[in-house]
C-alpha cells in the first residue's frame, strides 16, 4: 500500500487551485500519494500542521520561523523552490529622489507592506535598524492589506507603491518578486528607482514536524525534486508556482536574518 501525505497551502490567489491540482496529478503515479487542503491564512495552517491535521505545510519564511518557535525546533524543512534561496528586499524611491543608501532615510517616510510580510515589513525594519536608524529616525507607514497571508498576494506592496507615487511616502520596501514584476510589466516606466538591495535570504519551504516518518519524507522530497522543467505539463505547474527551473533542498542559513528580526522586534510566535 502506498504511503500518503496531506499538504496544506494558503489560498492567496485563484492560481493556487490549478497549482496544487497539478502537483497532486504529478504525484498520482509516484511512490507517495499526495492530496492538499487550502487555508485562508498561515496562522491556521501552522496550527493544523502542529495539531496533526496536515502532514506537510507549504510555508512562508515567517510561517517556518513560527513553526520552529512553537515546536521548539521539532520540525524540519523538506524542500523549496529555486527562487526561495535567493530572495531579496529592495528599497525604492521616486525617480530623481536624493536617496543613495538606507542612512539617507533619516527624517523620511517609508511605506511598508503588511506587518506579517517578512520581505516588505519585518526584514526592512531590521535592515534600517542595522543601518543605525531608530524608531524616531524614520516614519513608518504600515499598509496592512491582506493580513494573514504574509505578503503572498503582493497587494500591500502595491498599495505601498501607490502611497509612494502619491507622495505620501518617500520610499517603499518591496520583495524582489514584486519589484521585478513592476519592471517586467513596465507598469510604471521611469517613475521609480531602486536605491538599496538586501543580501539574499530564504523564503518558502515545505515544512513537516519531526513526527513525519523519515521514509515518507524522503519519498515525498525525492519525487518532488524529480519534477522536470523539460516536461511541458510539469513545467506549466512549476511556472505557475514561480519556479525558475527546479525544486531544491532547503538552505536553513538563509532564515537566520528573519529569526533575528522576529526576536528583535518582539513579533509573537503565534497570531
Amino acid at each position: 500500500m502506498r504511503q500518503a501525505v496531506l499538504v496544506g497551502a494558503v489560498a492567496y490567489t485563484t492560481n493556487v487551485v490549478p497549482i496544487w491540482e497539478g502537483i497532486r496529478d504529478y504525484f498520482a503515479d509516484g511512490p507517495v500519494e499526495m492530496d492538499f487542503v487550502l487555508f485562508s491564512n498561515y496562522g491556521r495552517q501552522v496550527d493544523a500542521l502542529i495539531d496533526g491535521t496536515i502532514d506537510i505545510a507549504w510555508n512562508t519564511n515567517l510561517a517556518w520561523v513560527r513553526t520552529v518557535l512553537q515546536t521548539d525546533g521539532r520540525c524540519r524543512a523538506l524542500a523549496m523552490r529555486d527562487i526561495d534561496r535567493t530572495f531579496q528586499t529592495v528599497f525604492v524611491s521616486r525617480a530623481g529622489a536624493s536617496l543613495g543608501d538606507l542612512a539617507d532615510l533619516r527624517g523620511r517616510r517609508v511605506a511598508l507592506g503588511s506587518r506579517d510580510s517578512a520581505q516588505a515589513a519585518i526584514l526592512p525594519v531590521k535592515y534600517m535598524r542595522d543601518a543605525g536608524l531608530g524608531t524616531d529616525d524614520v516614519e513608518l507607514i504600515r499598509i496592512d492589506t491582506d493580513l494573514g497571508k504574509h505578503g503572498d498576494t503582493g497587494r500591500s506592496e502595491l498599495d505601498a507603491v501607490r502611497a509612494l507615487l502619491d507622495e505620501e511616502a518617500d520610499a517603499v520596501a518591496l520583495g524582489i518578486n514584486t519589484w521585478e514584476a513592476i519592471g517586467s510589466d513596465e507598469l510604471m516606466p521611469d517613475a521609480l528607482t531602486e536605491f538599496w538591495r538586501s543580501p539574499e535570504y530564504c523564503h518558502c519551504n515545505f515544512t513537516a514536524l519531526d513526527s513525519l516518518p523519515d521514509d515518507v519524507g524522503k519519498l515525498f522530497v525525492d519525487h518532488l525534486l524529480a519534477m522536470s522543467w523539460d516536461d511541458p505539463k510539469q513545467r506549466t505547474v512549476m511556472e505557475l508556482e514561480g519556479l525558475r527551473r527546479e525544486w531544491v533542498l532547503p538552505e536553513l542559513d538563509g532564515y537566520a536574518s528573519l529569526f533575528t528580526a522576529v526576536e528583535e522586534q518582539g513579533i509573537p510566535a503565534r497570531w
